[in-house]
């Protein structure tokens, strides 16, 4: 079945040339919306589809070589109206892209505090009793008494009763008792208290080393404690967590210092704002998800640790750039297409080069189109099948001159093994001039997202001379207002306690007039493509002219 109606559609075409040949292209011509190679002089259906065939109009579809060969395509008012054309200006403004995900509250591992002893002895009175119980720096945990200690206190009161007797040596030997009573994390009012008191403590008081929540406790009264034995845990919630899981295509538009929101299920009416400190150096092999870490200020300590969370991490990836609704682009995997609304109501249809999909509904647009044009942004379907149309009939067509027919001799024949004679240029890419970036190839011009350098294009065998190098000069904050802040190795601000990024060394960018050398053009047949030349002509299979290669 696939065999006739290719025969078919082939009569169909041989049949509209020799009209063409014979001065009938005024006769009317009949093709498929769907399947606009299929042309024929009289009414009927798709051989393809079945569909009904409709009139090509003189107007739009190749009646006089002239319009045929335009690329701007003509609707009327009416007809603008029943197929719902809508458009929109195309704009230059922020390229902005919200990261959306969920994540975790955990706690701030950096304010986490285990108490311990450096002592045996036996816990006598518990002060903190409870899980989730709130401590102050300061406050008594437990007491504990301790033999070791007695001895200790007994040999520090001695020196306080022996101190006008050889005061000398009882000086070098109260300091020695004071370190024996600290080497038991004795403090010093409770050694002042000793003191004072001409008293021995029969138990010591350990007291919170930090404000913050118990959130682990392994100290019961009467128990035996050990040195080293962990009894509790303590956390600072006034700074929190959390670990947003955002997938790998993401991870090059998040960077130390962004904005982060994120909401809780049980406060729907607020969000909370931090921002991205930490980006943790790998990837999940299931998930494909790298964890991302956000800082948020905890007042009233509503983010509370194992809640579950969903984030937006705002990053504003240019200052200006040229955006296009999504909507008026076509992408057909090969192409990015868009129509252009012309004066007179024509529409034109432009390849472009699309970026970053950015937020509300916009893409960023890399060539192609010029801020202050206006886009097809609803119908460009039907325009786009009679842009196809045009695009066939203009195949079918060719020019009727024959003065090019003599470069037919230069061109391969060959069916099976057609190939050019010359090699075909390499293609360029980018690298950053920085030695030790030169590892990261990109397919666009633009500036190193690492250091800020302008990208230089280079060939790939021009790559390979490339060696890695360069050196670190100093760390420094990602906050914009501590940027003075210059450490000699990796850590944390000391203004911001942000996690510090390299700043690496500067080298020169390479001269420009290294410039590519132009390729030779070649050109190849739409129908045949293993027809290849290197100069323009007509097709020795089908005579149809020769396009260029792009």
């Amino acid at each position: 079945m696939k065999k006739v109606v290719s025969i078919l559609i082939v009569l169909s075409a041989l049949l509209w040339l020799a009209a063409e040949t014979r001065g009938e292209s005024s006769k009317t011509l009949y093709t498929c919306g769907m399947h606009p190679q299929v042309i024929l002089d009289h009414p009927g259906n798709c051989p393809i589809c079945g569909m009904k065939l409709t009139a090509i109009r003189n107007g739009a579809a190749g009646a006089g070589s002239n319009t045929a060969s335009s690329s701007a395509i003509a609707v009327d008012a009416a007809t603008r109206q029943n197929m719902n054309l809508r458009t929109a200006e195309v704009q230059r403004g922020p390229l902005r892209k919200t990261i959306r995900t969920v994540g975790t509250i955990d706690f701030n591992e950096t304010a986490l505090v285990d108490v311990t002893t450096h002592f045996k002895g036996w816990i006598e009175k518990l002060d903190v009793d409870a899980t989730g119980q709130l401590v102050h720096r300061g406050d008594p945990l437990f007491e504990v008494h301790v033999p070791d200690v007695y001895d200790a206190e007994v040999e520090f009161l001695k020196t306080v009763t022996n101190r006008f007797k050889n005061f000398k040596s009882n000086i070098a030997q109260r300091q020695t008792a004071i370190r024996n009573l600290k080497n038991f994390d004795v403090s010093d009012a409770q050694i002042a208290e000793i003191e004072s008191n001409r008293a021995v403590l029969k138990t010591l008081t350990v007291p919170a080393p930090i404000s913050g929540f118990v959130i682990e406790k392994n100290a019961v009264q009467g128990q035996m404690v050990d040195a080293g034995i962990k009894l509790y845990r303590i956390a600072d919630l006034g700074i929190v967590w959390v670990i947003a899981q955002v997938y790998e295509q993401d991870l090059a538009f998040v960077q130390l210092g962004q904005e982060a929101m994120v909401k809780i299920t049980s406060m729907p009416d607020r969000e909370f704002r931090g921002r991205v400190t930490f980006v943790y150096p790998t990837v999940d092999e299931k998930t494909r998800t790298a964890k991302v870490r956000l800082e948020f200020e905890n007042p009233g300590y509503y983010l509370k640790p194992g809640m579950f969370v969903s984030a937006q991490i705002h990053a504003e990836l240019e200052p200006s750039a040229v955006l296009v609704p999504a909507e008026a682009v076509l992408r057909s995997g090969a192409k990015n297409t868009v129509f252009i609304a012309l004066d007179g109501g024509k529409f034109e249809a432009r390849d472009v080069a699309l970026g970053v999909e950015a937020e509300n509904g916009f893409c960023q647009v890399l060539s192609g189109l010029n801020a202050g044009e206006r886009v097809v942004t609803s119908g460009q379907f039907l325009l786009d099948s009679e842009s196809q149309l045009r695009e066939a009939i203009e195949k079918m067509r060719g020019p009727t001159s024959a003065a090019n027919l003599e470069m037919a001799g230069d061109i391969s024949t060959n069916d099976t093994a057609a190939a050019p004679t010359k090699s075909e240029p390499e293609a360029t890419v980018y690298v950053c001039p920085m030695p030790e970036h030169v590892s990261i190839i990109y397919d666009h011009a633009g500036n190193c997202p690492i250091c800020g350098m302008a990208l230089v294009p280079v060939t790939p065998s021009a790559l390979k001379k490339l060696q890695p190098g360069g050196k670190v000069l100093y760390y420094t904050c990602p906050m914009p207002e501590h940027a003075s802040v210059h450490e000699d190795k990796p850590g944390k601000c000391p203004l911001c306690a942000m996690t510090l990024i390299p700043v690496m060394e500067q080298a020169p960018t390479p001269s420009s007039s290294a410039a590519k050398p132009a390729a030779k053009q070649l050109y190849t047949c739409p129908m045949h493509p293993d027809v290849i030349s290197d100069r323009p002509g007509k097709c020795p299979k089908c005579e149809m002219d020769l396009v260029p290669v792009k």
